[in-house]
């Protein structure tokens, strides 16, 4: 199955009421999952700091009491490199490695941050801004979505 079929399918799938998709073709299988491991309460948050990332700003000294918690953690400050595919987050090439980046460390563009494998392919997804690594926002071996926040570059 080619990623642009791959795509359209995520996007069917994000634009529907449906929370999961399994497609069978040939020898391949994709299975999209809407939410991943967490219940709808929990995305909300997760998808609110890229619809506010100009509103905290104005509204923070307000809210910030109210929400505590949850203003922390959805308000990265800096560039944030997303997956630009469906599947499982890897910080290291093999399991026995050293992650390709961690928190504090200098990235060039094009440097590696990361392994996303795909229906049995490794995909490694670099930097697309050279920078300090401020946070990583997955942990190693969780499913992805298309689109998902990985890394803040700072």
């Amino acid at each position: 199955m080619d990623l642009r079929k791959l795509k359209t399918l995520i996007d069917l799938v994000a634009e529907s009421g449906i929370a999961e998709l399994e497609i069978t073709e040939g020898e391949g299988k994709v299975r999209i999952v809407k939410f991943s491991q967490q219940s709808a309460a929990p995305a909300a948050p997760a998808y609110a700091p890229v619809v506010q990332a100009g509103v905290p700003g104005a509204a923070g000294p307000g809210a910030a009491p109210e929400a505590g918690a949850p203003a922390p953690a959805p308000a990265p400050q800096g560039h944030v490199v997303k997956a630009p595919m469906v599947g499982t987050f890897y910080r290291a090439p093999n399991p026995g490695a050293a992650p390709f980046v961690e928190v504090g460390q200098t990235v060039k563009e094009g440097d590696p941050l990361c392994i996303i494998e795909a229906m049995k392919l490794l995909n490694e997804i670099e930097a697309d801004k050279s920078g300090v690594i401020k946070e990583v926002l997955i942990e190693n071996g969780e499913p992805v979505e298309y689109g998902q926040p990985l890394f803040v570059i700072g």
